[in-house]
């Protein structure tokens, strides 16, 4: 939200006769204004801070890669939209790749992720990244079981690297029940104007759930590192989601040490 509409919703809530009359003539119920109006202003807050940030990325010539894995229907594409709304965007790049072309099957796995990492004062963000050879590939027996036991085995040196040369490097996964899962697709299969989200993976999230969970916890268990651990939104609200990920990035890129958990997945609720 713009801060001039954050000042109008400030004004709003200081004045008691206004939120009187709203409520009493069934225009808006006060609990549900109030919690918008705390989203929106804390939302706003972690926006500027980010913006913060990303000027001394940019001055200090920083690399910054974020990447977002989840379950279908998690809120990852949202969350990346309120994350890079006021950034700049010539210094920020969103990088969500197709499936692999037939060149590009010939070649080493992680060749054509390392092409998209960023530039001196730049941030990159993966929606959905190398990934998707610890989860979505062997679901879908897109990749020999080989072929997912060799990536598992290389991704924690291949991390180390990249940040060893200094790229600040954060990972996060967007959970959600399977209930609040087959509710979002079934909004966005309803839903004209969101129906493209839903692809052919999609459909077939809830049932092969037990699936996706076994590769989950393996993710976990296998990449997630002292140098490199992943951090586990767990909320079935998005806008609790969308703060939460925003809180951790910022940690992540300050270094907040008070800020991390002991646990190599680090849930934040």
């Amino acid at each position: 939200m713009a801060e001039y509409d954050l000042k109008e919703l400030q004004k709003i809530r200081q004045n008691k006769d206004v939120l009187d009359y709203l409520e009493q003539h069934g225009i808006i119920e006060i609990e549900k204004f109030n919690v918008i109006y705390d989203y929106e202003k804390e939302l706003y807050e972690l926006q500027v801070s980010l913006l913060k940030l990303q000027y001394d990325i940019i001055e200090k010539g920083k690399r910054v890669v974020i990447i977002f894995e989840g379950r279908d229907a998690a809120g990852k594409g949202g969350t990346i939209g309120r994350v890079t709304e006021h950034l700049n965007p010539k210094k920020v790049r969103v990088v969500a790749l197709p499936k692999p072309t037939p060149e590009e099957n010939g070649q080493w796995y992680f060749q054509r992720y390392i092409k998209h990492l960023p530039n001196a004062g730049e941030i990159v963000i993966f929606d959905r990244s190398y990934y998707n050879r610890a989860v979505v590939e062997p679901v879908f027996d897109f990749c020999t079981k080989e072929q997912h036991e060799l990536f598992m085995k290389q991704v924690p040196e291949f991390e180390k690297q990249l940040i060893d040369d200094g790229i600040i490097l954060v990972k996060l996964f967007l959970s959600i029940n399977k209930e609040e899962q087959a509710e979002r697709l079934k909004e966005r299969q309803e839903d004209i104007l969101k129906r493209w989200k839903v692809g052919v993976l999609d459909q077939q999230a809830q049932e092969k759930w037990d699936v996706y969970t076994g590769y989950i916890k393996n993710l976990f268990k296998t990449t997630g590192t002292k140098k490199s651990p992943w951090f586990e939104i767990d909320k079935d609200n998005k806008k609790k989601a969308r703060l939460a990920s925003f809180r951790v990035i910022i940690n992540a890129i300050v270094g907040n040490e008070q800020e991390k958990l002991d646990s190599f997945v680090n849930k934040y609720e």
